[in-house]
């Protein structure tokens, strides 16, 4: 890691920033998009460099501009080579646009084409600066399996700067992989206060079918196993043994029907709606009683924040980054993994206790604006750009 200059953009004046991430339903393309589109707000300019639009991204924002990867299809390609039309293509974008830093999220193959582009770069004389955001799995399962090991270290360490989205995150990069001679700066999510706001959607009609006065609860996530959305199922099943009650589930991924199963085997289907992938999750937060996040691990966990900043207490599984953003027993509840039994005891006893649930709801409300709000953040990312 070195001291490389940026050729433009200090001491206040607009950035030209160019952004990589995983455009799909998922946290770091979440947090990736978000940081764009509240960076062209503040007057920098936008780069979006993927293979496809961001599932965050409007059509148009001003500021904001989006370039398509497109990898080339060639029978001699089993797998077409991405991270190499990536590099290409954020080689092209920096020469044309004249970006000064690339930012890219989730460390494979991202970091390592951004690498690649800077090095082309060089050898026409020109140069660009290269931060790398860690967001979790990046780290703790893909970059640690033995296929990915050497070139997700080399990747990092090449990077001119270096950032986690929480404490748990930094500790696993530099215990896993050394990082020598490198510094990871935590730079957490954040959340618009102003869109996950409950008060906001109070009037607006109930988004949920049946009973209003049932609670609801809820659960965003990508249905990847690291989830253990079966575990939520397994919770609500419990739940609604004591307490009529519904579940809501958003979001899609290879456990959806796994899930679906589970519902019917375990007789609750009915009261269980998968609504599959929705972009504005706010009005159904601001809906919600409880939010559910039993996982596995969690670097950070993005829809918990959200969750808590709609006034919605969050029971979870206490591991990774989790205990940083949930306050135990004062904005939700936190638990080992696996635990079914404890969690859905607690779930029941919390919505009999209305006094104690809104008392943990407007915590997290206002524990989530003093901590995470995004006019906090996204001058930490400025800062970075702007340094020497």
């Amino acid at each position: 890691m070195g001291g490389r200059r940026l050729a433009r953009g200090y001491g206040g004046k607009p950035v030209k920033i160019g952004i990589t991430c995983y455009p799909t339903y998922g946290g770091s393309g979440a947090v990736a998009t978000e940081l764009g589109i509240a960076l062209a707000a503040r007057g920098h300019e936008v780069h979006f460099i993927t293979y496809q639009q961001p599932f965050r991204l409007p059509a148009f924002l001003p500021r904001i501009y989006f370039h398509e990867v497109e990898v080339m299809r060639y029978p001699l390609f089993e797998y077409p080579p991405y991270d190499l039309a990536l590099a290409v293509r954020m080689h092209e974008v920096v020469l044309r646009h004249h970006l000064d830093v690339l930012h890219v999220h989730y460390a494979i193959p991202h970091a390592t084409s951004a690498w690649i582009a800077r090095e082309m770069l060089r050898e026409s004389g020109s140069d660009i600066r290269v931060i790398t955001t860690l967001h979790g799995t990046d780290i703790t399962l893909v970059g640690q399996d033995p296929s990915f090991y050497a070139i997700t270290k080399f990747s990092i360490e090449r990077s001119d700067l270096l950032t986690a989205v929480s404490q748990y995150l930094r500790h696993e990069t530099i215990t896993a992989f050394g990082c020598t001679g490198c510094t990871v700066e935590v730079i957490p999510n954040f959340i618009d206060p102003a869109v996950y706001d409950r008060a906001r959607y109070q009037t607006a009609p109930r988004p949920f079918p049946g009973d209003p006065a049932r609670p609801v609860f809820i659960h965003i996530s990508n249905f990847r196993g690291v989830k253990r959305v079966k575990d939520v199922v397994r919770i609500f099943a419990r739940v609604r043994q004591e307490l009529a009650s519904s579940l809501v589930l958003v979001g899609d991924g290879p456990d959806r029907d796994d899930a679906e199963r589970e519902a019917r085997v375990l007789g609750v289907e009915q009261d269980v709606s998968f609504l599959g992938k929705i972009e504005a999750v706010a009005p159904l937060l601001a809906a919600a009683d409880i939010f559910l996040l039993p996982s596995e691990t969690e670097s950070f966990g993005l829809s918990a924040l959200e969750a808590l900043a709609s006034g919605v207490p969050v029971i979870a599984s206490r591991v990774g980054g989790l205990p940083e953003v949930v306050r135990d027993g004062e904005t939700g509840l936190l638990f080992p993994v696996g635990d079914v039994e404890a969690m859905a005891g607690a779930a029941v006893a919390l919505l009999r206790d209305r006094a104690r649930w809104a008392a943990m709801s407007a915590a997290g409300a206002a524990d989530a604006r003093a901590r995470f709000a995004l006019d906090a953040i996204v001058p930490q990312y400025e800062a970075l750009y702007a340094r020497p």
